[in-house]
């Protein structure tokens, strides 16, 4: 006799058939009735565990946030110097895309973060955090004498997060064609190079 799953494990599953589902057909076509097929329930059943549409995204949005958040934590409390806590954040976050493949087009997705507050809140605090990590790194950096004296730390951290984003679009567009991770390294040392290039003299 099969034991009933419990409600948080059950939860666990809707939340993982979500993610999968988001990353197949992608996030504002993803339906309930997809969601129940997916898992093997009725569609009342998943109003059980969520009651409305949005509060599932919510959870959604709290199962991404605490993935990101987790990975993040060990980047920073695993590397020493600055420049190494910045490659392991860049690496981190590469990483999460890789393992989530749906999680780019879940952040940015216009009409999710238009229709769910509670969800664009949430995704907003995060972003915010990943992009303080990254300036408080490339401030001490800075401050070690390893980056320009014309690069801001605000600047380099806005454009350290467009190089996440642009690689996870051409990883995407390109049907996964390469290895996320090594690629995007390659390309943060070549940022971090000129990161470091000093005011040519005239």
């Amino acid at each position: 006799m099969l034991r009933r799953k419990s409600a948080e494990d059950r939860k666990t599953e809707i939340i993982a058939a979500v993610l999968d589902l988001a990353d197949r057909i992608g996030p504002d076509r993803l339906t309930t009735n997809e969601i129940a097929q997916e898992v093997g329930v009725t569609q009342a059943a998943i109003f059980r565990h969520f009651p409305t549409k949005a509060e599932l995204w919510t959870a959604v949005g709290d199962a991404i946030a605490d993935r990101l958040e987790c990975a993040w934590q060990q980047a920073v409390t695993n590397s020493e110097s600055p420049q190494a806590r910045l490659r392991a954040l860049i690496a981190a976050q590469l990483q999460q895309i890789g393992e989530t493949p749906a999680l780019p087009a879940i952040l940015h997705s216009r009409e999710l973060n238009v229709d769910n507050a509670a969800l664009r809140d949430r995704f907003r605090g995060v972003l915010m955090q990943y992009q303080a990590h990254l300036v408080a790194n490339l401030h001490a950096m800075a401050q070690a004498g390893m980056m320009g004296a014309g690069v801001q730390p605000k600047d380099a951290a806005v454009l350290l997060t467009s190089l996440v984003q642009g690689i996870a679009i051409r990883w995407s567009l390109g049907s996964r064609s390469f290895d996320i991770v090594p690629e995007g390294m390659r390309l943060l040392e070549v940022q971090l190079v000129l990161f470091a290039r000093k005011e040519m003299q005239t």
